[in-house]
């Protein structure tokens, strides 16, 4: 009898394949469920992007592997580092400093095959992103959980970590602007985020691909410019959240060399790199999509106006939303417990959202709201939990 490898008994079922598996079930019954549950962006890709996808897909050269696959097309690079000097204030080298992805989750994933050693300790905040930890389990490492609590706007506070699992630590996965507590970094607290890390030598894994999500006066922030974290850090991000891309799977990583490096190794003995379309397509939207990301972000803070006074009308009294990503993390109600919540939701108003535990031992008691639904169903979601719960 064939068995799968003992190092998948670690990891639970994917937290998004399991919601999608239940609203499903839910359809297939005749429910006319309504999913608040997935970051998945609606609206199309902006044509720009399809238009230099089509172009470049016509060109023979491009069926061929992908220019330069162990560190991605040359060109896609230089504009990278274009955009994070010009948007965020962050210089980066192209060649030594920049790798690019399919997707940011393929990239914290090789982060962790090319810097964990099996044994290894490794801080990962929690609540937090359910992705890092298998990453961390398949490289033979040993999570961490460093506490994010709502009294310091959900950051991790560094001094708390105690010094012997600090020495101790390899690696530190974090996620600002944060899911899925939408909490945003500060400067201060990246300035505090390198000291820490230099002081212990514990290589930062920073996922950013929310950086551009942000409301109320939040500045989209790159740890890569504050200075010294290219000393021990790189930086996740994406063109799946800002150009609304998901499904093209284009990432990239900065920062340290070293790390760059590995993960170059590792991908070089993995993948072929991007499809150059798919490259090229990513330079576009770069040069050109810039006001398509103002406009997101209008929509965005539209529909985020739009749950907030619904939840103020409920149960929820001056519920204020989180200043980053198109997440809302909110308190259940009653005391309730997150699984009690979503059930007694998706009972009630037939509407599905994420629960907190699955984030971590430290997001009990929250459920998580994504923004990305069209407009006709997220009123309807709203006018249910009104009528639920109002």
């Amino acid at each position: 009898m064939l068995h799968k490898a003992t190092r998948l008994e670690k990891i639970p079922p994917y937290l998004f394949m399991e919601l999608r598996n239940k609203i499903n079930k839910a359809r297939a019954a005749g429910i006319d469920v309504i999913s608040l549950a997935i970051g998945d962006p609606v609206e199309p890709t902006p044509k720009p992007i399809i238009d230099e996808l089509c172009r470049a897909a016509q060109d023979p050269e491009n069926h061929r592997y992908p220019t330069d696959e162990e560190k991605g097309m040359a060109l896609l690079r230089k504009e990278v580092c274009r955009w994070y000097a010009s948007r965020y204030n962050a210089e980066l080298d192209p060649e030594g400093e920049c790798l690019i992805l399919i997707g940011s989750k393929e990239g914290c994933h090789h982060f962790a095959l090319g810097m964990i050693n099996p044994g290894d300790l490794v801080l990962v905040t929690d609540p937090g992103y359910p992705g890092y930890k298998p990453s961390i389990w398949f490289a033979g490492g040993e999570p961490y959980p460093v506490p994010m609590a709502a009294e310091n706007n959900f950051l991790p506070d560094l001094r708390k970590i105690p010094s012997e699992i600090a020495r101790k630590a390899k690696a530190f996965y974090l996620n600002y602007p944060n899911n899925p507590t939408g909490a945003v970094a500060t400067r201060p607290f990246l300035k505090e985020l390198v000291e820490f890390a230099k002081e212990y030598d514990i290589a930062v894994a920073y996922d950013n691909p929310y950086v551009d999500i942000v409301f109320d006066g939040a500045e989209p922030l790159s740890l890569m410019s504050i200075p010294g974290a290219k000393d021990v850090a790189v930086e996740f991000n994406s063109f799946s959240k800002p150009f609304n891309m998901t499904g093209w799977r284009l990432g990239m990583a900065l920062g340290n060399r070293t790390i760059i490096a590995a993960m170059s190794q590792v991908k070089s003995n993995t993948d072929s790199g991007v499809f150059n379309a798919i490259q090229y397509a990513g330079i576009r939207a770069l040069r050109e999509c810039e006001p398509h990301l103002e406009k997101m972000l209008q929509i965005y803070a539209r529909r985020r106006k739009r749950v907030v006074d619904t939840l103020n009308a409920c149960g929820w009294k001056n519920y204020r939303a989180p200043k980053g990503t198109f997440y809302l993390w909110v308190p259940t109600l009653g005391g309730k417990s997150s699984a009690e919540f979503v059930a007694e939701l998706l009972e009630k108003a037939q509407v599905v959202v994420a629960p907190g535990s699955a984030y971590g031992k430290f997001g009990e008691g929250y459920f998580r709201i994504s923004l990305t639904v069209p407009d006709d169903r997220l009123d309807a979601a709203m006018e249910r939990i009104r009528n639920a719960f109002a």
